[in-house]
């Protein structure tokens, strides 16, 4: 039997001993009171999620992947951030990845067992073809969970870069981490329930990752998102007005650019501020490594 006494994330709550008895609204108050405290615990380790960002960063400008692996809510967190970032940032949907522990019916309905095998965990990276280039994030909110642990020990063995990612004091995963981002989120609402504080700091943690990142790479100018794809009303709507905010033409100016660059935002942007055709600005993006800035220098 698994000894859950020492585990951060398994403890009782006291300010919530009696929420069975508290109204919709005393219910309430106190989850969100509990929530304030994850951005705390968060922020105590952003020097450690800065190093990361610039492995992450470094790997994937040299052609590595980065790949998300967990079980159950921390799985379907990581699926989740990978899944936003083609749309985002216009990456290939084999940068980013998101891996769960029972494959795509564990993403839909809980498959507990699945977390129990640390083989699993090695053999769903195997089946990548993981390299050296590339980094893995193990997402456990109780830091022991052994499916990430034997993918994290395989990431290791093939010299990919190992993150680990928990919210327990002294978390197992660190033992088989190069870096290990450890928020300790504290006891949850209800008992156990990782889903809530965890997988909140989790989530935060991710945005930042593949957030900044992105911005190392140079897929952000300034705050705006030039690299989106413009898949939808909604994204053809964001990537006009982007123009029009990065270069100060107006909406049919932007339009027109935007006709004349297939919808390429930042090509767009650099040939109204550049004077240049579409060939140009493109070739000059890439002699920059893709650097709005850079190029317009």
């Amino acid at each position: 039997m698994i000894d859950l006494t020492k585990l951060t994330t398994e403890q009782q709550n006291p300010k919530t001993k009696a929420i069975d008895e508290a109204s919709a609204l005393e219910i309430v108050k106190l989850i969100n009171a509990e929530d304030q405290t994850v951005p705390k615990a968060v922020k105590k380790i952003l020097p450690d999620i800065s190093r990361a960002i610039i492995v992450i960063a470094n790997r994937l400008s040299h052609g590595g992947r980065l790949f998300y692996i967990g079980s159950g809510t921390s799985g379907r967190l990581g699926i989740l951030d990978a899944s936003e970032c083609p749309p985002t940032y216009n990456t290939p949907p084999e940068l980013v990845q998101g891996i769960i522990a029972g494959g795509t019916p564990a993403v839909f309905r809980a498959q507990e067992g699945a977390e129990d095998s640390e083989s699993a965990g090695a053999e769903d990276l195997q089946n990548q073809k993981l390299t050296n280039l590339d980094v893995v994030v193990g997402l456990s909110a109780s830091g022991r969970t052994p499916y990430v642990i034997g993918a994290l020990k395989y990431a290791q063995q093939t010299g990919a870069y190992a993150i680990a990612v928990t919210c327990t004091e002294n978390p197992e995963t660190e033992t088989y981490a190069n870096l290990s981002l450890t928020a300790v989120t504290g006891p949850e609402v209800i008992t156990g329930s990782t889903r809530m504080k965890a997988g909140t700091a989790q989530k935060l943690i991710l945005n930042m990752l593949s957030t900044g990142s992105m911005i190392l790479m140079g897929k952000v100018y300034g705050n705006l998102m030039v690299d989106l794809q413009c898949t939808n009303s909604k994204l053809k709507a964001r990537a006009r007005r982007i123009v029009m905010e990065a270069s100060g033409c107006d909406g049919e100016t932007a339009d027109k650019l935007l006709e004349q660059s297939r919808g390429e935002v930042k090509p767009a942007i650099l040939m109204h501020l550049a004077g240049i055709d579409y060939e140009t600005a493109v070739q000059k993006l890439k002699d920059n490594q893709g650097r709005l800035k850079q190029a317009l220098k």
